[in-house]
């Protein structure tokens, strides 16, 4: 494994999308795609050969890389990866590829393939980066990629979601650059101008600091996540966006929140965070109920998808504020979890969209119908609604039993709440499958082609296996996952 294998994961979807970008037009979209893809592939196989050279046993930052770019300002190129980054790392890499297998933008495909694979890269070294001001910088990196790809291939109202999105995401950089930049006021203080992850962890800072720098990192992950009532955005811009973008913004840009607040917000204000942790607990209990209480009573398919997940990534925050290393453990698989079976549903409700020219659950019905509707596709909601509910033998379950087991020890009362949301979820799940799903069908729909069928085989053949065979992730995480 070479000195620069990290760069390479980063860089090599980032030159891929620029190179694509820079060719000539008359090159057809299937070309592109292919090439797109192919480069998504390489950089999916080479983030799984990265665990052939990774310690499962130690916690240490591993595969580093470092070099000086701007010392004048404390910015450094270092690249670290450790038991949280990489099972990410594979999440986003393997989502991008299923991204854009599933593509068919209407137009302009040259700009289309080269803003998802920018939007890869950038997401890859946001998980890999060890300085704080490098980090915001590749957080950053996927605001304008994301911003164009809802507002240009979006719905009626992609103008104002992606704007939405635009506003939203902006906001939380400012927030987080600030919280930023009193960690590294505080270390220049003693000697050092330094945005160094590792640097500032061995220089802690006042608790009154802390307090206000981990408050703004909680109003910037808040709206990243999102939690409510920082929320608003995501349902506008999951309605509007094309398919493959609800994969990646449900799947893998939702877990740079979480995964923010477990890499930064616990590691740079440890007392902070131990303050924090009660009022957070019930912060994620308010987000659980809101998201499932919301979804309950939507009607289109997808606005529904999208406010379970503000539920779902609600039991991430409670297993994080209760910082036991078995709610950690679940926090990852939760990220994970939610990541696969997120971009599963909302697959499913594109292609149901596809064939039936609709979302809205009150004129949907029948299409598990096995002459005439959409058996496969049925098939597969009812086991990733099963999934998402915690049904156990599926990765839900796993999850979300590590979260609960590991937060009931310190938040009892907030815990047995958040499991309300485990019964809500199977709630609004029947809603939505007794009206789609049963019922007398109304017309005759066109099967599934081969390539619609591929992504969300594979995604529930990952649900399925894991959910089985848990240890197959737990096995390498459970020791190098501490904090």
């Amino acid at each position: 494994m070479p000195q620069f294998a990290l760069s390479l994961l980063v860089w090599l979807p980032i030159l891929a999308g620029i190179c694509i970008l820079c060719l000539p037009n008359q090159i057809s979209g299937d070309r592109l795609k292919g090439l797109a893809l192919s480069s998504a592939m390489v950089a999916l196989i080479w983030s799984i050969l990265l665990a052939g050279q990774f310690d499962f046993h130690s916690s240490a930052m591993q595969l580093g890389e470092s070099a000086s770019w701007l010392q004048e300002i404390g910015l450094d190129y270092t690249l670290g990866v450790d038991g949280v980054s990489l099972p990410l790392l594979w999440l986003n890499n393997l989502l991008v590829a299923i991204a854009i297998f599933a593509s068919k933008p209407r137009l302009r495909p040259r700009l289309y393939f080269g803003l998802i694979l920018l939007t890869g890269g950038g997401v890859n070294g946001a998980f890999v980066a060890q300085n704080i001001l490098l980090f915001f910088l590749f957080f950053e990196l996927e605001l304008i990629p994301l911003y164009l790809l809802i507002s240009i291939w979006g719905g009626e109202r992609r103008s104002y979601a992606g704007t939405k999105f635009l506003i939203y995401t902006a906001v939380s950089g400012i927030f987080m650059l600030a919280s930023f930049f009193g960690c590294a006021a505080f270390a220049s203080q003693q000697g050092r101008i330094s945005f160094d992850f590792a640097y500032l962890q061995t220089h802690p800072i006042p608790p009154f600091l802390q307090a206000i720098c981990l408050a703004l990192l909680l109003i910037s992950f808040g709206i990243k996540i999102p939690l409510v009532p920082l929320h608003t955005w995501l349902p506008d811009a999951h309605v509007e966006a094309d398919t493959p973008i609800s994969v990646l913004l449900a799947g893998i840009l939702l877990k740079l929140g979480t995964y923010g607040l477990l890499r930064f917000g616990m590691g740079l204000f440890p007392e902070a965070w131990h303050t924090f942790a009660p009022y957070l607990a019930w912060w994620a209990v308010i987000s659980v109920l809101y998201g499932c209480f919301t979804a309950i009573t939507q009607t289109d398919m997808k606005k529904m998808v999208a406010y379970s997940s503000i539920g779902h990534m609600g039991y991430v925050l409670l297993a994080l504020a209760s910082t036991t290393p078995l709610s950690l453990l679940g926090a990852v698989w939760q990220m994970i979890s939610h990541g696969i079976i997120s971009a599963l549903l909302f697959l499913l409700v594109g292609i149901i969209y596809t064939k039936t020219g609709t979302r809205d659950l009150n004129r949907l019905s029948g299409l598990l119908n096995f002459e005439c509707g959409l058996p496969l596709v049925g098939t597969l909601m009812i086991l990733s609604a099963m999934a998402s509910a915690g049904i156990p033998g599926l990765m839900g379950f796993v999850a979300e039993f590590l979260v609960f087991r590991g937060s009931f020890v310190v938040f009892p009362t907030a815990t047995i709440t958040c499991m309300v949301g485990t019964g809500l979820t199977a709630v609004y799940f029947l809603i939505l499958l007794d009206k789609a799903f049963f019922g007398r069908i109304q017309r005759v729909l066109p099967p599934l082609q081969w390539q619609e069928r591929i992504p969300p085989l594979i995604l529930s053949l990952i649900v399925i296996l894991l959910g089985l065979q848990p240890n197959w992730l737990s096995g390498l995480l459970t020791e190098s996952i501490s904090y």
